[in-house]
């Protein structure tokens, strides 16, 4: 008996790898969501990094001032991405209407590399904001509280991220009317 290629219950994706056959069948043309896990991974990445750029920047000079742009910036990129959420979710839920391949690719896109960005800026500035806990440098207060707000807007970047990832998911099943 001879296989034509990868069936149902063929334990090799169609790019013949293996794969677990616990995992269930998977759908061609189907991505998963954005793991948490690497989020926070990365989040957790960015606040070492924020953390140490304190004590080495004191070392060679003056450690950075966080200035307004930077929360200010990442809030509108939030915007932004709530909007695109908005829009698509609207789109392809409300008024079940498809996206053109090249959109809903360039959207995911969008929002997967946000989502990354987003976790990496929240991190990064929480970990420069903590730094700064019980200093009594000047500026301490000042870098401290700029450093959170832009924690804060990568934190909003990073769920609207998530929300225009998860607006543009389709049913596998069409709605029923």
């Amino acid at each position: 008996m001879t296989s034509a290629g990868p069936g149902p219950l063929d334990p090799r994706d169609p790019d013949g790898r293996d794969r677990d056959p616990r995992d269930g069948p998977e759908r061609p043309g189907q991505l998963a969501p954005t793991p948490p896990t690497v989020l926070a991974v990365v989040a957790i990445v960015g606040l070492v990094g924020g953390w140490l750029l304190h004590p080495l920047s004191d070392r060679v000079g003056s450690p950075p001032l966080v200035g307004w742009s930077q929360p200010v910036l990442l809030g509108v990129v939030a915007l932004v991405l709530g909007g695109a959420a908005w829009t698509t979710w609207r789109t392809v839920h409300v008024q079940h209407r498809r996206l053109a391949p090249h959109q809903a690719l360039n959207r995911l896109a969008l929002a997967r590399a946000c989502a990354y960005v987003g976790a990496l800026m929240l991190g990064g500035y929480a970990g420069y904001a903590l730094s700064w806990l019980g200093s009594s440098a000047e500026l301490a207060d000042q870098r401290m509280l700029r450093a959170g707000l832009a924690a804060l807007a990568g934190l909003l970047v990073t769920i609207t991220a998530l929300l225009l990832e998860r607006a543009c998911r389709i049913r596998s099943d069409p709605p029923a009317h």
